[in-house]
């Protein structure tokens, strides 16, 4: 690793130690002793390690049609379509399925569409990471005017809990991913059902092929898309998170202790229906590609690798780190288009 990606990695753990609402994080749960955390995750795991919950149909929630508010702006990227829609994710916990409704901004779907041409045509679906997803900004970070200059459309979604579906207060550090496990599945069931919808209203406005690419936690969610559905053209999974479980390892959220393995192994099985790494691939690894940054201290490598393991193919290392990128945006951008 080269001093400039050792010095950018020093900014992504600054960064991360200085946000408080950080993946997974609580207060409460960070109190609780190990073996509380692990009688916690044992009840869980009745529920939520049931090896029926990864079959088809049977956690996550099939797309509905939808019919999305439009409305037209101008950016700096050019013209726009602002679309939302309301959320019709139900939730699969009643009891904490109250509490993760009760954001009235949350229940309604967002994402903008730039259109290369007056026509519907092929298109990357960009999911952002965590934290991130105000479309100003995302559609700087991605090449968006590479793809529009290509004929290529995109169109940028927001996450659940994230830019204009948070909260006042907590944009920066949403409250999706959450530390209860319960709370997490809901925001990925929902995350999942509205990039559903999303993706059968574009097929149904006439665009395609559709690709997909996520960044960090988005690359997390275009992952765990591509072991659900079978219908991508092509998903690029950006310095990607893999897995919960290794996370709050990794972070010492477990401790340090004997029980640290106990608990990983745990978390890992109550983690599994929303997992990328629970189930198969649906795409053929050719239409796969997984970009890590070498100097990346917040998922890291390793996150990277294990995922591109899963997929068949092997992690691309780019200089920089999580958030000073150095990334192969143009490689990737023409990579990504859905017609090649």
């Amino acid at each position: 690793m080269s001093w400039s990606d050792t010095a950018a990695g020093w900014l992504d753990a600054a960064v991360t130690h200085r946000r408080q609402g950080r993946v997974g994080h609580d207060r409460r749960v960070s109190a609780m002793s190990a073996e509380e955390r692990l009688a916690r995750l044992t009840a869980l795991r009745q529920v939520y390690a049931d090896p029926a919950l990864l079959a088809p149909g049977a956690f996550f929630q099939p797309a509905a049609p939808i019919a999305p508010d439009a409305t037209r702006v101008r950016t700096a990227r050019g013209p726009a379509l602002d679309l939302c829609w309301p959320s019709t994710s139900v939730p699969f916990d009643p009891e904490v399925g109250e509490a993760y409704a009760a954001v009235a901004s949350n229940r309604t779907a967002w994402a903008r569409l730039f259109r290369a041409a007056e026509r519907p045509g092929s298109i990357v679906v960009v999911v952002h990471g965590y934290g991130a997803g105000h479309v100003r900004l995302e559609s700087v970070v991605w090449p968006v005017r590479r793809w529009l200059r290509a004929g290529v459309d995109v169109v940028l979604p927001a996450l659940p809990f994230h830019a204009r579906r948070g909260e006042p207060g907590r944009l920066l550090s949403p409250r999706f991913p959450a530390a209860d496990v319960r709370f997490t599945h809901e925001g990925f069931r929902q995350a999942i059902h509205d990039l559903r919808c999303l993706i059968g209203w574009l097929r149904a406005e006439g665009h395609g092929p559709i690709a997909v690419a996520g960044m960090s936690l988005g690359g997390y969610t275009t992952a765990l898309l591509a072991t659900l559905d079978d219908d991508l053209a092509r998903i690029a999974l950006v310095i990607p998170l893999a897995s919960l479980a290794d996370f709050a390892r990794d972070r010492g959220r477990l401790g340090d202790g004997p029980q640290v393995s106990a608990l990983h192994e745990a978390l890992e099985a109550v983690y599994a229906p929303s997992s990328p790494l629970a189930r198969p691939p649906r795409i053929s690894a050719d239409r796969v590609r997984v970009v890590a940054a070498r100097g990346d201290r917040i998922t890291g490598v390793e996150q990277a690798r294990r995922l591109a393991a899963h997929f068949g193919v092997e992690a691309e290392l780019a200089p920089g780190s999580h958030l000073v990128q150095r990334l192969p945006w143009a490689s990737l951008a023409d990579w990504l288009d859905p017609r090649r």
